[in-house]
């Protein structure tokens, strides 16, 4: 075997392994447990059960629309799938995206008051409401249901409202602002009296959104049921059914809707997690995970100690922890001065995880011309790039991205437990399917190295670690949910029509 080189040694810190990986996932159930608790600011609930959810991927159909992106979204219930095509993934499809847009949110809008930016917001839905006034000749006099994702915690007291908490990533939006009447609003204010007047039927964060759609894609047979929505893209969220006994009684929602005859105490109801907070952190530094490296891009964000799990497993970071790492290796490994060094290379956040995501070990001058491109060497100083070091931000980023999966799955697992889709060792009953989807969405787990793959792979030993009794365990499966986000909303739309003649 053979010796590890001085680059092995310095990353020594971000090693991961099964037994590390499994001893987090137990932290991180005992973790999450507590938060479901007791957190105000993580596992938050969204008030309609998985009862009334499951049902509607069988039966529901019509159209609803969402907000950031905006459209219009076709359902069809399986008696009408008969003669569709089938998708690029799995069976039939099931919805249909008409006439849907997509805008950038400019920094001004970030960085201005609520007003600005949910004027902007009600005026872009407008376009895409008069388009399908005319599409589908919607009547002027006849309210238009409106589901919304938006990607930020929430408190909600109903299916249809929700109060914004701390908004984070830039905005300037205040906590505690009622979103489905300033929407209401931003919406009124660019409206005509040819345009219909909306109303809000359903709001949900864009992990529970992505859970939602997930369920009326995946749930096609009894041998397999979608238990879980991931987000890792720029951030990292996740949302799964929990009952409400595991929920802080202040956390339950006053009303939820429920099936006829369906007790209350065993309801479960999708509950966004917003697991990247900082109350994730404790599990991660008992396990000797967060590095000096992942303390120094945690000291130069916006809000220091506020997502531990995200700087590390999430898009927006990765590319910068890579950074960061690579200047310490030059200047304390190999005894590079700093001030020869490339000036970009020494910006933060000017080597995004775009680019380290493409950073694979083809033919070492290839990484070499991408280096010398993306940070071109001074001329006034005594610095080159060499295939070494191109080989070396490739082991950074390969070292980073295998951690990343890591985490990631040890806390796929532990949610999975605390949701009861697994017990907890060998010794519990057996599942009643074959088959957990896990549905995931995002650029990150997708293009950054082999997040997707290493990921699954952690995941398939960690549930055969758990189950090594002899049994054979139920498999746990990533299944791809894009664009879960506006499906999801309209989606919401048709289960709150579904509720609306069932007990409160």
């Amino acid at each position: 075997m053979a010796s590890p080189t001085p680059l092995d040694r310095f990353l020594e810190p971000l090693q991961v392994d099964l037994d590390k990986i499994h001893q987090l996932s137990e932290r991180f159930f005992e973790n999450f447990d507590r938060l479901a608790a007791g957190s105000t600011s993580q596992f938050l609930a969204t008030p309609i059960s998985e009862s009334i959810l499951r049902p509607v991927s069988t039966r529901g159909s019509g159209r609803g629309g969402t907000n950031l992106r905006v459209g219009f979204v076709e359902l069809f219930g399986k008696d009408a799938l008969a003669g569709q095509p089938s998708g690029p993934e799995d069976g039939p499809v099931r919805t249909r995206r008409n006439l849907e847009r997509s805008w950038p949110i400019d920094e001004h809008l970030k960085n201005d008051n609520a007003d600005s930016l949910f004027r902007w917001i009600g005026s872009r839905i407008a376009e895409v409401v008069r388009q399908g006034r005319e599409a589908f000749d919607l009547p002027a006099d006849k309210p238009l249901p409106l589901g919304v994702t938006f990607s930020f915690p929430m408190n909600q007291a109903s299916l249809s409202e929700a109060t914004l908490m701390s908004m984070g990533k830039g905005f300037a939006v205040s906590a505690d602002l009622d979103l489905g009447s300033r929407l209401l609003e931003g919406y009124n204010c660019a409206k005509d009296e040819s345009l219909p007047s909306i109303r809000v039927a359903a709001i949900a964060n864009d992990s529970v959104s992505t859970l939602v759609s997930f369920i009326f894609k995946f749930d096609t047979t009894v041998q397999r049921r979608a238990s879980m929505g991931l987000i890792l893209g720029t951030g990292s969220n996740a949302t799964i059914p929990l009952k409400l006994s595991r929920l802080h009684p202040s956390k339950r929602p006053p009303t939820v809707s429920v099936l006829p005859g369906e007790s209350v105490d065993d309801v479960k109801i999708a509950v966004n997690t917003e697991w990247s907070i900082n109350g994730t952190a404790p599990p991660l530094r008992e396990s000797g995970l967060v590095t000096r490296w992942d303390e120094v891009l945690d000291s130069q964000n916006e809000t220091p100690g506020f997502q531990p799990l995200e700087y590390m497993t999430a898009g927006r970071y990765l590319g910068e922890l890579g950074r960061i790492i690579l200047v310490d290796y030059m200047v304390s490994e190999l005894g590079v001065a700093r001030d020869a060094l490339p000036a970009k290379l020494l910006q933060r956040h000017t080597m995004t995880t775009t680019f380290v995501s493409h950073f694979k070990p083809l033919e070492p001058s290839v990484l070499l011309s991408s280096l010398r491109a993306e940070f071109p060497e001074s001329t006034s100083r005594s610095f080159s790039w060499t295939e070494e070091l191109a080989e070396a931000l490739y082991r950074i980023a390969k070292a980073i991205e295998i951690r990343a999966a890591g985490i990631i799955a040890a806390a796929i697992l532990a949610l999975l437990t605390l949701g009861d889709e697994l017990p907890i060792d060998s010794s519990g009953p057996s599942p009643a399917v074959q088959e957990l989807g896990v549905g995931y969405t995002g650029g990150c787990i997708v293009h950054f190295q082999d997040y997707l793959v290493d990921c699954q792979s952690f995941i398939d030993r960690l549930v055969e670690k758990r189950f090594s009794g002899g049994r054979e365990p139920v498999r746990v499966v990533l299944s791809p949910c894009h664009d879960g986000g506006i499906t999801g909303a309209g989606i919401l739309v048709a289960a709150a029509s579904a509720s609306e003649d069932a007990e409160i």
